[in-house]
C-alpha cells in the first residue's frame, strides 16, 4: 500500500481531473473514426459524389414513353392493372419491382416530382458508377477502379443522353433499368470477388451479400439472369470452395420467391414478370438481318458514338492479356462478358430477324458488360507490366515514368476527345422556364403537344416536390401521325424541333407565321416554344 501523511489524500483517493483545453470529446471521436474508415469507402463515396454532380451537371428532364411509364407505374403501385393503357404498353416495365418500388418509396418521401425523378435516377447512376469502381478495385486495385468509373462518367454514352439537344441513349438522368440493374450485378461481383480472399463466417457473410445483390439486378433487369448461368464457374476461378453455391443461391431464391409473392397479390399471377418480359418483342421498326444481328456488340459501341470503340479494344486486350498471362481474373471478366453477349446476339434477330427480343444493337443493352471490359482491358496491362523483367522496368523507369506519363496522355486525349463529343448541354433549363411562364399565367387553360412533349410537361406543371403551379389541360396526340388532329388546334401548340433520335411531328410538320401561326413565348435557348394557332383552325 502507498504510504500517505496524516491529512494527505492518497493516489486513490484523488478525483480524475480531465483537460477541458484540447479537442470535444464528440470531435476526437469523429476525428479516430475518420482515420479508421477504410480508403475504400472515401473512395466509393468520391466517386458517388461525382456521380451526383454529372447528373446535375447534364440535368436531363424527366423523359416520356418508358421513363414515363415507370414513374406512372410506381405512382399508382400496386394499382397498376396491366391490360389497361398505358401499361398494357410496357407490362415489361412496370412489373421491374426492383425499380418501381424504390421510385415509390422515394415518391413517398420527397413527393411526385421532378426532385425524387432526379433522386431516383442518381441512385440508379451511384449503383452503375460505385459498382463499376468498387468490382475493378476488388480485382485490380484503386487505380484501375478509379480509372474505370472515370473512363464510363465523360463517355458519350452516359453524357448525350437529352433527346432535347443530341442523345445517343438514355442512360445517365434517366430513369431505366439498365443502368441500376448493371450496378447492382457490378456490385454483386464485387462482393463475390472480395468473398475469395475470405474464410469462415466472413465469408460467409460476403457471400449472402453477393447472392443478394445479384438477385436483385434480375429484379431490376430480367436479361441478366443469363449472367447467373455460370455462377459455378465464378466461384471456381475465385478459388471458393463447391459448396458455397448453395450459400450464393440461397438469397437468391428468397429473393425470387418474395419476387413471386408479390406478383401474385398485386397482378394475380406470380409469373407476371416473366410472362410480360418474355412477350416483349416482336417485328422491328429498324432494319434488322441476321449478319445485322450477329454484328450487335460492334455496332452497339461504334455505329452510335466513335469513342464506343474504346470498349472494343478492351475486349481485344483482355483476350490478348489471357493468352499471355494465364491469369483467372481475366478469365472471370471473359466468361462474365460472353455469358451476356451470346445470347444478346442471339435474341436480336440471328435465331429470327422478324422476332426481335433484345434489340442488342442499343448501347445500354451492353451496361452489364462494361465493367467486366474495363477490368479486362486495364488488368491485361497491369498484369503484362507486371510481367516484365524488373532489370528492364528499373532502367527504363517503367513504373515511375514511363507508365504514368501514358496514363496521363491516353487519359488526357480520351476525356479531351470524350468532351469535345459533345455538341451541347441543354440541361431542362427550356423546360424550367416553362414552368416559370405557366405559372405566371393561368389563365392558359389548354395546352396541345405531341405525346413525348405532354408527358414530360406533366413534370413542369408542378413544382420541383410535386405541388401544382399550373392547372390546365394537356391534350396530346401521338407524333407519328399524318397531320395534326383538328382537337389539337383548339388550343397553344407547345413545339419543339427534335434534334436527336426522334422522328419529327407529323411527317416534319412545323408551326409558321405564314400560316397564321403567332408565337406566344419561345425559350432563352429556343428548344421549346409555344403558338397560337390560327382562328378557326379548328373548324377548317
Amino acid at each position: 500500500m502507498a504510504q500517505t501523511t496524516a491529512g494527505e489524500p492518497s493516489v486513490t483517493d484523488e478525483e480524475p481531473t480531465t483537460r477541458q483545453d484540447g479537442p470535444p470529446r464528440p470531435l476526437v471521436r469523429a476525428l479516430r473514426r475518420v482515420r479508421r474508415t477504410r480508403r475504400v469507402v472515401w473512395l466509393a463515396l468520391l466517386v458517388a459524389a461525382c456521380t451526383v454532380l454529372a447528373h446535375w451537371v447534364i440535368m436531363t428532364p424527366p423523359l416520356y414513353f418508358d421513363p414515363y411509364y415507370v414513374w406512372l407505374g410506381a405512382r399508382d403501385w400496386p394499382d397498376v392493372p396491366l391490360t389497361q393503357w398505358p401499361f398494357d404498353e410496357v407490362p415489361h416495365q412496370v412489373t421491374r419491382i426492383g425499380l418501381v418500388l424504390p421510385a415509390r418509396l422515394v415518391q413517398d418521401v420527397l413527393g411526385p416530382g421532378q426532385a425524387a425523378y432526379f433522386v431516383i435516377a442518381a441512385l440508379g447512376g451511384c449503383a452503375f458508377f460505385v459498382g463499376t469502381y468498387l468490382v475493378v478495385r476488388s480485382l485490380f486495385g484503386d487505380l484501375a477502379g478509379l480509372a474505370s468509373a472515370l473512363v464510363l462518367l465523360v463517355n458519350p454514352f452516359f453524357t448525350m443522353t437529352n433527346p432535347f439537344g443530341h442523345d445517343i441513349t438514355w442512360s445517365t438522368g434517366v430513369m431505366l433499368p439498365d443502368m441500376p440493374g448493371a450496378g447492382l450485378f457490378a456490385l454483386g461481383m464485387a462482393t463475390l470477388v472480395v468473398a475469395g480472399r475470405r474464410t469462415g463466417r466472413a465469408q460467409t457473410r460476403y457471400l449472402i451479400a453477393a447472392g443478394a445483390l445479384l438477385a436483385s439486378a434480375f429484379l431490376v433487369r430480367e436479361f441478366l439472369a443469363f449472367l447467373f448461368l455460370p455462377i459455378p464457374v465464378y466461384l471456381w476461378l475465385l478459388r471458393i470452395p463447391w459448396r458455397r453455391n448453395v450459400t450464393v443461391g440461397a438469397p437468391m431464391v428468397a429473393l425470387l420467391a418474395a419476387n413471386l409473392v408479390h406478383n401474385a397479390v398485386v397482378w394475380g399471377d406470380p409469373l407476371a414478370g416473366l410472362m410480360s418480359a418474355a412477350e416483349h418483342g416482336g417485328q422491328s421498326r429498324d432494319y434488322v438481318t441476321r449478319e445485322l444481328a450477329l454484328r450487335s456488340f460492334l455496332r452497339a459501341m461504334h455505329d452510335w458514338q466513335p469513342l464506343g470503340t474504346i470498349f472494343v479494344g478492351l475486349l481485344a486486350l483482355t483476350v490478348v492479356g489471357l493468352a499471355v498471362t494465364r491469369d483467372r481474373r481475366l478469365a472471370l471478366v471473359l466468361v462474365w462478358f460472353f455469358t451476356l453477349a451470346v445470347p444478346l446476339t442471339v435474341l436480336s434477330g440471328v435465331l429470327d430477324p422478324n422476332s426481335i427480343s433484345l434489340r442488342a444493337w442499343l448501347p445500354r443493352y451492353w451496361f452489364a458488360v462494361l465493367p467486366a471490359l474495363l477490368a479486362g482491358g486495364l488488368g491485361s496491362v497491369i498484369l503484362m507490366i507486371r510481367m516484365l523483367p524488373d532489370g528492364l522496368v528499373r532502367r527504363a523507369r517503367v513504373r515511375t515514368v514511363v507508365a504514368p506519363v501514358l496514363a496521363l496522355a491516353l487519359g488526357g486525349s480520351y476525356a479531351v476527345s470524350a468532351v469535345r463529343a459533345v455538341p451541347d448541354l441543354p440541361r431542362d433549363t427550356a423546360w424550367n422556364e416553362l414552368r416559370g411562364y405557366l405559372g405566371e399565367h393561368g389563365e392558359i387553360r389548354l395546352i396541345c403537344a405531341d405525346r413525348r412533349l405532354a408527358q414530360t410537361l406533366t413534370f413542369y406543371t408542378r413544382d420541383m416536390w410535386g405541388n401544382p403551379i399550373w392547372h390546365g389541360e394537356i391534350r396530346d396526340f401521338p407524333h407519328y401521325m399524318p397531320q395534326i388532329p383538328r382537337n389539337a388546334l383548339e388550343g397553344p401548340m407547345l413545339y419543339t424541333r427534335w434534334r436527336g433520335q426522334e422522328s419529327p411531328i407529323a411527317a416534319g410538320w412545323q408551326p409558321s407565321p405564314a400560316q397564321g401561326w403567332k408565337l406566344m413565348w419561345r425559350s432563352s435557348d429556343n428548344i421549346l416554344q409555344l403558338w397560337n394557332p390560327p382562328p378557326n383552325a379548328a373548324k377548317s
